[in-house]
């Protein structure tokens, strides 16, 4: 299977991560969606990556559809719980992760244009989403060392994938004094291979 998707996407390093985690081979395409001539699209009607093309051709897109898939596909590592409770706790935490990131990506691709033409109600709203979610998760994650029980579960890597975003972008915000037990789990990530080989790089 391939996985196509760029070096800097958080979404895309999520997919990679539960890719080397469970220990599936594929292979990496990188591409940048922004380019006019991105084969993006292509395999992805919505122009976004990351992308998973299966071997008979299927193209999987959005993130969480796609490490939905992965975690089904072999019992190495499961990620994601079975029983109901468990698992709507992992993918909350997942999409209070994913929005995070989504409030992010807006602010950064807002910074980009020029100053005259951004909007400051806009990037008001989207730190503040930013900031609210990252208080969330500090909240869920308590003391706990993981989000859920005594293993890394998909919750985990979708927030550590946020935080390792927000260094990339955004390293003017301090969120490790303003959240130390989210500081405590990226570090904990932060030495694992699966994270250590997905650090994004432009």
């Amino acid at each position: 299977m391939k996985l196509i998707s760029s070096l800097t996407s958080p979404f895309g390093r999520k997919a990679r991560i539960v890719l080397l985690e469970k220990k599936i081979s594929f292979q990496l395409q990188v591409e940048n969606p922004w380019q006019p001539d991105t084969p993006v699209a292509k395999f992805n009607p919505l122009g976004k990556v990351p992308v998973l093309v299966l071997e008979d051709g299927i193209s999987v897109f959005d993130s969480r559809v796609i490490v939905e898939y992965l975690d089904n596909l072999t019992p190495v590592a499961h990620l994601i719980p079975t029983d109901s409770k468990s698992r709507m706790i992992v993918r909350g935490v997942e999409a209070l992760s994913d929005g995070v990131t989504d409030a992010a990506v807006l602010v950064f691709l807002e910074k980009k244009r020029p100053a005259e033409q951004q909007s400051t109600d806009w990037l008001t709203l989207q730190n503040r989403t930013l900031h609210s979610g990252l208080e969330a998760l500090s909240e869920a994650l308590g003391e706990n060392p993981w989000f859920l029980g005594n293993s890394m579960t998909l919750a985990d890597v979708a927030c550590g994938c946020m935080l390792g975003y927000l260094d990339f972008r955004f390293s003017e915000i301090d969120w490790r004094s303003a959240h130390p037990n989210l500081a405590k789990l990226e570090a904990k990530l932060a030495a694992r291979p699966s994270f250590v080989e997905t650090v994004p790089v432009l």
